[in-house]
């Protein structure tokens, strides 16, 4: 068999096992794995190297407005392809609704943002912060597309759509096989800190993460699952910052509960002290939900290990540390008028790898399920997330030996800082393939704009969960009427 690029001389490391194989590649798709293939119009030699399925970042905020009208650094270019130089072969953006927008407008948008620009292939997640009657009417149009994710916001007022507008949108998630992502704190929590922190002069960066309490994720998460419940709709908690957060997850997804959830390198390798920065500086640490500390992040590391999260996601929210980011509203704004999020879309995946498999908090095979194939299962991306034939040759080959010190410039994105400057890192992707195209290698990109492709994804797959069945459904039943949720 001719092949167009045969990668030789590799590990192969799949979700369950690692072994010596070359892989063979033609028209985009993996053909063939086996101890030695032939041929081959372009040979890679991957000696001493990991053949891994190429990243998947399932959160990340590109060419994306806030609700307060800042748009992030990171155009789908540039957002691309520093994904790209952090190994990753596909990215997941958000598609964001702002009050009185149709669905139809903002996928029109997005579309054209990502199609003439991404260097790898994409999908979105669609958010929705007005869950009108006649917004509900349009997500079956977006499921049949394939974007068959969306999120929805219990806190900042311009996004919060209240419980009921919660358990409207997982109606209609549930019965078109869609999975609803949840941002969950507290937002009545987070305001009234707000103003007792303002009554007393609190304003400074520092004072962000305090104001937004542990307690105020937990208590959103419980309900948010409640709710998800309910209704027996799948539910994907986002960027899982707490101790008590993520025992709720994992003692849900124990009881068989529709369930996902992930954490994000931030609340691994930072502290709320990285916000006491001399001047404005813990400004660019400013994200929500906020940085912990020390001893949450070993317990987040323990539910990395055991299985709670299906992901560690970088949640890549770029707005640089000027007045087209960060300071939109002056260099003296109190925190609650700071953008929120930070960069970390190249960095996802090195530190990863360097804190979690170097360091042997985690295995190779767990790194590929957080880094690429759990995100392929659970949003539906069909055809991605492993190096098997018939799927896509989306190929990150990993130097785990290489060392490096992080710098900005390494990142390739927009942004004026990353809050990973001067980290040691081992391992570094040396090479990313998106369906069979070279997107990196050796430093160097390859990839022109416009090269890679919307995904439509397939509906989220919850088959191995029995769910939750509300007994007040079962009781009206008996009434002779059933109550479907």
């Amino acid at each position: 068999m001719q092949y167009d690029t045969v990668i030789h001389g590799g590990t192969v490391v799949t979700p369950h096992e690692t072994f010596k194989a070359d892989v063979g590649i033609s028209d985009g798709r993996i053909v063939a794995l086996a101890e030695h293939l032939p041929g081959g119009e372009r040979r890679i030699d991957a000696g001493g190297r990991l053949v891994l399925p190429g990243g998947i970042e399932a959160h990340c905020h590109i060419a994306q407005e806030s609700s307060s009208g800042v748009m992030t650094a990171d155009d789908y270019y540039s957002g691309s392809v520093s994904a790209a130089f952090g190994g990753n072969s596909c990215f997941v953006p958000f598609a964001a609704q702002h009050r009185g927008q149709s669905i139809a407008d903002v996928i029109a948008t997005y579309d054209g943002r990502a199609a003439p620009n991404s260097v790898i292939d994409y999908s979105y997640h669609l958010i929705i912060s007005d869950p009108t009657p006649a917004v509900l009417e349009e997500l079956p149009g977006v499921f049949q597309r394939g974007i068959t994710s969306f999120k929805v916001f219990m806190t900042y007022d311009l996004m919060n759509i209240g419980d009921g507008g919660m358990l409207d949108i997982l109606t209609v998630a549930k019965s078109h096989g869609a999975l609803t992502m949840v941002h969950a704190e507290n937002n009545e929590m987070v305001k009234w800190m707000n103003r007792r922190f303002a009554a007393t002069g609190l304003t400074a960066p520092k004072y962000h993460a305090l104001s937004r309490p542990e307690l105020a994720e937990e208590e959103a998460i419980n309900r948010a699952v409640s709710l998800a419940k309910l209704v027996d709709a799948a539910l994907f908690i986002v960027h899982v910052s707490t101790r008590g957060g993520a025992e709720i997850v994992r003692r849900e997804k124990l009881a068989g509960t529709k369930l996902f959830a992930e954490t994000c390198p931030q609340y691994l390798a930072l502290t709320r002290a990285d916000l006491d920065r001399p001047g404005m500086e813990g400004a660019k640490y400013i994200c929500s939900p906020p940085l912990r500390d020390h001893a949450t992040q070993e317990v987040l590391w323990q539910h990395i290990r055991s299985g709670t999260f299906e992901s560690v996601s970088s949640d890549h929210a770029p707005y640089r540390a000027d007045a087209t980011g960060k300071f939109l509203n002056g260099r003296d704004a109190p925190y609650p008028k700071i953008a929120n999020g930070m960069p970390g879309i190249a960095m996802r995946l090195p530190y990863l790898f360097s804190e979690g498999v170097a360091k042997g908090r985690i295995t190779l095979g767990d790194f590929v399920r957080l880094s690429s194939s759990n995100a392929a299962r659970v949003f539906g991306l069909d055809r991605k997330g492993a190096i098997a034939p018939g799927f896509d040759a989306d190929i990150a080959i990993w130097n785990p030996e290489e060392t490096r010190t992080v710098t900005l410039d390494m990142q390739h994105d927009n942004m004026d800082y990353t809050p990973f400057e001067g980290m040691e890192i081992n391992g570094w992707p040396e090479l990313v393939m998106n369906r069979g195209r070279i997107v990196v290698e050796k430093g160097m990109l390859k990839a022109n704009a416009g090269d890679g492709r919307f995904v439509a994804r397939k509906p989220v797959d919850t088959g191995a969960m029995p769910g939750y069945r509300a007994v007040e459904f079962e009781i009206a039943a008996q009434f002779g009427q059933e109550v479907a949720p």
